[in-house]
């Protein structure tokens, strides 16, 4: 049971992963002005941030989603 929730957690997390994505290719400079009037960063500054933002929310799920998943398929 708890390998199936892992795997839903790591399909779900993916998912939002890649929506993070999309919007940020798709719409960067919509999110940018919204985000540089709130928080009056520069472009760099902004990009930076999704940039790292992405990196460690995928780190996240490799390492609290995935791994445990797959240890747990092969110790059955």
């Amino acid at each position: 049971m708890i390998r199936d929730a892992l795997l839903w957690c790591t399909l779900i997390n993916y998912g939002l992963l890649v929506l993070w994505v999309l919007l940020y290719l798709l719409a960067g400079n919509c999110l940018y002005r919204i985000g540089g009037e709130w928080f009056r960063l520069s472009r760099e500054q902004f990009n930076a941030f999704q940039y790292g933002g992405i990196v460690l929310y995928k780190l996240g799920i490799i390492l609290f989603n995935l791994v445990p998943y797959i240890v747990l398929r092969f110790v059955r």
